[in-house]
């Protein structure tokens, strides 16, 4: 299969008075195109120096991170906004979402910043809105929604610009148990329908249960890599 991510050798060390820290200790991975993938770890663990990586918002102290071909650690910080402008959608725990925009402009924001006509951002943002069951809250605001709905016009946001990567960090976090497994659900409905490469960290060994592979990281190390049974995935 098609490797949209390779990690080669990874490290990641932080000077803390006079140590220095192992935040990411030597890791070697690929993640395929179409991919779900959970990093599941405590607090500390490495997951999310591990993602802000991956994302091109930290760089390594040494070794490579290969993204669609391109050597992100390369790349610099102009390349880099570029990078994930073309190719890499995020969503948050705390869902991010613009309090004076109602759930169709927020969709749509990304797009203006590619100077993407207004008639074009709206067509694709109400689109995507129907996709993840909000049709009927398009002009709604962040408070007229609950956290399960502004999650699901999160969802939508990180879509919207086509990206084929999604990075998401933590991103039940706020929300209960049951609505967490309907965020979770669409998560996976997105990486099999919209055929997107989507990467979440998480402490939760359940919501990474969802994915279709786990990394299991501790201290810095990938311990174990866990793949899960495509019908026991898609049955939940």
């Amino acid at each position: 299969m098609e490797h949209t991510i390779e990690v080669r050798n990874l490290y990641k060390f932080y000077r803390v008075g006079d140590s220095v820290v192992r935040a990411l200790n030597g890791l070697n991975f690929t993640i395929a195109a179409g991919e779900f993938c959970a990093i599941v770890g405590t607090s500390g663990s490495g997951k999310s120096t591990l993602l802000n990586m991956l994302a091109g918002l930290e760089k390594p102290t040494k070794g490579e991170i290969i993204i669609s071909g391109k050597h992100i650690e390369k790349l610099t910080e102009a390349e880099l906004v570029r990078f994930r402008r073309e190719h890499v959608g995020f969503i948050f725990q705390s869902f991010h979402l613009l309090g004076t925009l109602n759930a169709l402009e927020n969709v749509a924001l990304p797009l203006s910043f590619r100077g993407e006509r207004r008639a074009s951002r709206m067509k694709k943002a109400e689109k995507l809105l129907d996709m993840v069951n909000l049709g009927n809250h398009k002009k709604h605001l962040p408070v007229q929604m609950s956290g399960g709905q502004q999650q699901r016009v999160g969802v939508a946001r990180a879509l919207v610009t086509g990206a084929e990567i999604i990075f998401a960090d933590e991103p039940t976090g706020n929300l209960d148990s049951h609505t967490s497994a309907d965020v979770m659900r669409l998560m996976q409905k997105v990486v099999k329908e919209q055929k997107r490469t989507l990467v979440m960290v998480t402490h939760d060994e359940h919501l990474a249960s969802y994915a279709d592979r786990i990394f299991h990281i501790s201290d810095g190390e990938i311990v174990k890599i866990e793949e899960k049974e495509k019908e026991d995935n898609e049955g939940k």
